[in-house]
């Protein structure tokens, strides 16, 4: 079908302007201050909208295969895009593990299949497994994801030579997960042995606290300084982390990127004592100075991009004791609302938000046609209503883990509708399943 959007509010490439946008196959085909109606398409009317790129999300868990009882590619994909995530990148930390290039395509076709989304999934590293991931077309893949931390099965890499044989035969993006293990097993064995092991969750930033987080991520960056490396070093959580990274040279001539997270913009360890374990996440939530920081380096440049890390559990799990509980929590149904109370807040503004989770996520992992709202790209789009509040409760969750860490919040602005590819996949309560989102290509 074919759709004019007619009287929106753009936000792109650093601007804020009234236009309409043409749709026709799949494409933007016009951006026009006003466009005639001569094709019959399909008119909405968006005045009072804002239009924006839908989010590129470069770091979510759907847990399929193997853990559908927390989320599966299907339902998390609807609550993407309900959230106005239009394109993804999944984790490989599933069971099996998307550590060969058979289990990595058997994605592939899974998402093809129940995924409204885009969508792409990281070959995953382990200590054995650095000829498989040479094989990997990368043009198809968005990168190699390297677990410098505690992860699931045998996915924590923690051999020197092989992180070598990676950084330097590995062509493409590797993507980290830095924490320094021995020093948050050591740290844990020394709290327990005091405290006993019935912990509150206000231990968690102890337990994994900056200096696991500095060790591992400077390791990383050493690394990547060495052998000419394309690196991003996912969900940054502390102040100290941010010397490693700089503003001083254009987003595309950068080799060395970094990650925020929704959780390390709006949480702080002041929060442990009121949601607890629903605000475990690996690295830790931190201080509220580590907050402050984080979002300064955000809005100049430091830090080149904002995602989720969703990683939904069950509320069982969440449930269990600290020591007991897994980490991770679900996220991408609210990214961009989340965004938005604080652009209400005055602490960022409307074209920051569609550079860090659109624009410089297209340019980072160089994703052909998508991340703008230009002519002759995908129609990979969100209209958001600033003015109309939206509360989070069981209701309105699409998670199939059923829960979430913002529920009882009110937001302030609201997803209207999300475009796919140019067709209609939510509005204003609604998802549309019918046609599948489309697999990234990549400019290598």
């Amino acid at each position: 079908m074919k759709y004019l959007i007619k009287n929106a509010t753009l936000v792109n490439e650093g601007e804020v302007f009234s236009a309409d946008v043409l749709i026709d196959k799949q494409m933007i085909e016009r951006i026009d201050r006003s466009i005639e109606n001569k094709d019959n398409a399909k008119e909405i009317n968006a005045e009072g909208l804002l239009l924006m790129p839908g989010a590129i999300d470069d770091q979510v868990h759907f847990r399929e295969p193997g853990l559908t009882h927390k989320g599966e590619i299907a339902t998390e994909s609807r609550a993407a895009v309900a959230g106005g995530v239009t394109t993804y990148m999944e984790m490989p930390n599933t069971n099996p593990q998307s550590t060969t290039l058979a289990e990595l395509e058997k994605k592939y076709d899974r998402a093809a299949v129940c995924s409204p989304a885009n969508y792409s999934f990281y070959m995953g590293g382990t200590n054995h497994n650095l000829e498989e991931t040479l094989k990997v077309d990368y043009s198809r893949v968005c990168g190699l994801k390297i677990f410098m931390g505690s992860s699931t099965g045998d996915m924590l890499v923690d051999h020197e030579e092989v992180l070598e044989g990676f950084f330097s035969r590995i062509g493409a993006l590797i993507a980290t997960h830095c924490e320094f293990d021995p020093l948050v097993k050591e740290t844990q064995a020394r709290i327990v042995a005091e405290y006993g092991e019935n912990l509150p969750a206000y231990f968690h930033p102890i337990i994994r606290n900056e200096e696991a987080c500095y060790r591992s991520s400077s390791s990383a960056v050493t690394l990547a300084k060495k052998f000419g490396t394309r690196l991003h070093v996912l969900h940054i959580s502390t102040a100290k982390e941010l010397s490693l990274f700089t503003n001083k040279i254009p987003l595309k001539e950068k080799k060395i990127t970094s990650e925020a997270c929704i959780h390390h913009l709006w949480f702080s360890d002041e929060d442990y004592k009121t949601k607890g374990n629903y605000i475990k996440w690996n690295p830790s939530v931190k201080t509220a100075y580590d907050r402050e920081k984080i979002f300064e380096a955000v809005l100049d440049g430091t830090i080149d991009v904002i995602a989720t890390d969703h990683a939904p559990h069950t509320i069982e799990e969440k449930e269990l004791p600290y020591l007991k509980a897994p980490s991770g929590g679900p996220l991408v149904q609210h990214s961009i609302q989340a965004m938005m109370d604080f652009y209400h807040a005055g602490k960022i503004t409307l074209p920051q938000i569609a550079l860090k989770m659109a624009h410089n996520v297209a340019d980072l992992y160089r994703i052909k046609k998508r991340g703008f709202l230009r002519e002759g790209y995908y129609a990979d789009m969100v209209l958001i209503d600033p003015n109309k509040p939206y509360t989070v409760n069981k209701s309105n969750l699409l998670y199939k883990c059923g829960w979430s860490p913002f529920e009882g919040h009110t937001f302030k602005s609201s997803i209207h509708k999300t475009f796919v590819n140019g067709h209609l996949v939510y509005d204003q309560g609604n998802v549309f399943d019918d046609k599948m989102g489309m697999r990234l290509l990549f400019d290598i």
